[in-house]
């Protein structure tokens, strides 16, 4: 039967921390650790790898995987912007664990990315953590679904407090700034997966009728900020505001529905808007004859998301979530909800367990109707069972 352990710890001293947490993280394991998951908040990069050693350095034989992060997730709270290390121990005699480091290289017109394996028909997910600062995450993700038969990919993109030159990746004793790392696995005891958006569709849905890359030039045969523009001003003046303070896009998931409403989008940010071009960019590519929806977030939207699909993945598969690993965005602590345990209580509560670790994440990497995909603003998660 597999057991679970979490801890977290905070100080000044973010060696000491990680010694904490990773001793108090093991102590209710009925034997050999199997698989550490810990994340690291720290000031100082170098105190960061020290830390992340110490962690692996009491793994004995398991296999430890983790990276750096602005804020981390444990013991029922988070933790954002100070030092902080949070552990997750597991014995999982049950589960088959396949570590992989993946790397970019030139490979004649283009790069590549080397190290992963090949899934069995017993694997059941893979957790991933990226530098996003030069590793392909979204390409990765999204070719994934095809690389890997369909293998959900969940995990997220690290960070560290000092931005890019701060993130590192901790695998099996190693230390990398750069890449990717993670592992396969397989077995009964990996429940499933799931993502919360946490957006609410405004206006009405449109076909992209008009497209270049990831810059939409036509909505429904008129320019794309001619649409947008119509779309805001129909809006209550709260709602309005809503959208100024930051306007996604829905990408349907399924054409041949007769309606798309909320949970039928992949959503993707707008990132850009040219009134003299009446062109909108978004953050994904987008091709003609797609359906697509203008979408608002916001706390209470986020909130209602997040325990809709909580209970839904908890009567998918009743009473056997008995560990999870979370990975929320790094824009879903304090400055959503006013406080960074928002989410890892909804996900305590609701599944009923005590037992939650992770990060708040640059990026958030999660399956959405069948495919993986990289996200933002998102909470996603990987439950384990007994």
């Amino acid at each position: 039967m597999a057991t679970f352990g979490e801890a977290l710890a905070t100080g000044a001293d973010l060696v000491s921390a990680a010694e904490r947490a990773v001793l108090r993280a093991v102590a209710p394991l009925d034997g050999p650790v199997d698989l550490l998951c810990f994340f690291v908040c720290g000031e100082d990069p170098d105190e960061v790898v020290l830390a992340g050693e110490r962690v692996m350095a009491h793994g004995g034989g398991a296999v430890a995987v983790g990276c750096s992060a602005t804020g981390v997730i444990g013991e029922g709270r988070g933790v954002e912007e100070q030092g902080a290390v949070s552990v997750w121990a597991a014995r999982l005699p049950g589960v088959t664990l396949t570590p992989f480091r993946l790397d970019v290289v030139p490979e004649e017109d283009h790069l590549a990315v080397v190290g992963m394996h090949e899934p069995t028909p017993s694997d059941r997910a893979a957790l991933l953590l990226a530098n996003p600062y030069e590793f392909p995450a979204q390409s990765f993700v999204e070719q994934s679904t095809t690389a890997l038969g369909g293998l959900p990919l969940v995990g997220g993109l690290a960070d560290g407090m000092r931005g890019q030159d701060s993130v590192r990746l901790f695998l099996e004793g190693e230390v990398a700034d750069s890449g990717a790392v993670g592992l396969i696995l397989g077995g009964d005891n990996v429940v499933g997966t799931m993502v919360s958006q946490g957006c609410r569709p405004i206006g009405p849905a449109m076909a992209v009728t008009k497209a270049e890359g990831n810059t939409i030039v036509e909505l429904a045969g008129a320019p794309a900020y001619e649409k947008v523009e119509g779309v805001i001003n129909a809006l209550p003046e709260e709602e309005q505001e809503l959208a100024s303070l930051g306007l996604h896009i829905g990408i349907a998931m399924d054409e041949y529905a007769e309606r798309h409403e909320h949970g039928d989008f992949l959503v993707r940010a707008v990132v850009g808007a040219d009134p003299d071009e009446g062109t909108l960019t978004i953050g994904d590519m987008v091709e003609v004859g797609q359906t697509v929806r203008f979408q608002v977030r916001d706390r209470d939207t986020a909130d209602t998301d997040l325990a809709q699909r909580l209970r839904a993945f908890e009567e998918s598969a009743p009473g056997r979530t008995d560990s999870v690993l979370l990975f929320s965005c790094n824009g879903r602590g304090v400055s959503m909800f006013a406080t960074a345990d928002h989410d890892v209580r909804a996900v305590r509560q609701t599944l009923g367990t005590d037992n939650v670790s992770g990060f708040f994440a640059a990026g958030e990497i999660g399956p959405v109707a069948g495919g993986n995909h990289l996200h933002g603003f998102t909470a996603c998660l990987l439950a384990f069972a007994r």
